[in-house]
């Protein structure tokens, strides 16, 4: 299959599995908002770096299931919370209304909290071993958490007041907790399963990282809103620094595409085994949601 194909099999597969997880949760307001945040939108592509990495490395999809469905829960607990009005103050994703419009604020956090801890549980199940169910959870705390994610948003937060506009510097120090973290993570995952030397994956995942919210920033400002499903311009509009605002477009354009250049060139390593892997490499520079 080609690689939208695989992409758009990995991402039903993990929607399957989240959907008979949550089916186990009691019935209550806050797993319906549990479920209206993490299923029925978004391209997987977290879970399925998670999947590939871990068919590089011989564990089988039903073995990495549980973590390509993990970083899923994360990312998604991520987003309810920063489109949250204390945050980004956004009232619409992936095309529908954010849960704190469909709910309250006090539901978006409290859905957040219980996707996040939603997450461990799902790495918890399944046949792997413990040690390496440990290393996954141990490693997914510290991606999402004061040394990942979690720190890239509040820089996010913090640059909002500053004096003066962030760097290069800053932005890329930044984006590396907010949106690379989990990529990072995300790509990693295969090798931390089978007790492997992760670093080709994490060579790769840097650079991927980078080039994706290198993309996101041009789709920001040249995107379609019925297409990316969210509102657009925010950056602009709030006089935030960006790769655009800082490179140009143009050389935003061509920074991203030099850095999935580095993301392909660090899986040599893996010959053609990894050729669905360069291709979401390519993918995330020329997509348009």
């Amino acid at each position: 299959m080609n690689f939208h194909e695989r992409l758009g099999f990995s991402a039903d597969r993990i929607e399957q599995h989240l959907d008979q997880r949550l089916a186990d949760l009691p019935p209550s307001e806050l797993a319906k908002a549990m479920r209206y945040a993490v299923t029925g939108g978004g391209k997987r592509l977290r879970g399925f770096l998670v999947l590939e990495s871990a068919a590089l490395h011989d564990i089988a999809a039903k073995d990495a299931i549980g973590a390509a469905s993990a970083i899923e829960a994360i990312h998604a607990y991520s987003l309810v919370h920063d489109d949250m009005p204390c945050m980004d103050d956004d009232d619409l994703r992936r095309g529908k209304p954010t849960v704190h419009k469909v709910w309250d604020d006090a539901m978006a956090v409290l859905a957040g909290d219980a996707l996040q801890s939603f997450a461990f549980d799902l790495i918890a199940d399944g046949d792997l071993a413990a040690d390496r169910k440990l290393a996954l959870s141990l490693s997914l705390a510290h991606a999402s958490g004061a040394a990942g994610m979690a720190y890239g948003q509040a820089l996010d937060i913090a640059a909002e007041t500053a004096g003066a506009p962030l760097s290069l510097e800053d932005i890329t120090r930044l984006q590396s907790g907010k949106t690379g973290a989990l990529i990072e993570w995300s790509a990693m995952a295969g090798p931390r399963m089978a007790g492997a030397d992760a670093g080709p994956l994490e060579r790769y995942a840097k650079a991927l990282g980078l080039a994706f919210q290198i993309a996101d920033d041009v789709l920001d400002v040249e995107g379609d809103e019925a297409r990316t499903g969210k509102r657009l311009n925010k950056d602009a509009e709030a006089g935030k620094a960006t790769f655009v605002s800082l490179l140009g477009l143009d050389g935003a354009k061509a920074r991203a595409r030099d850095l999935v250049a580095e993301a392909i060139d660090a899986l040599s390593f893996y010959s053609a085994q990894a050729d669905y892997l360069k291709d979401a490499a390519r993918f995330v520079i020329s997509r348009d949601t």
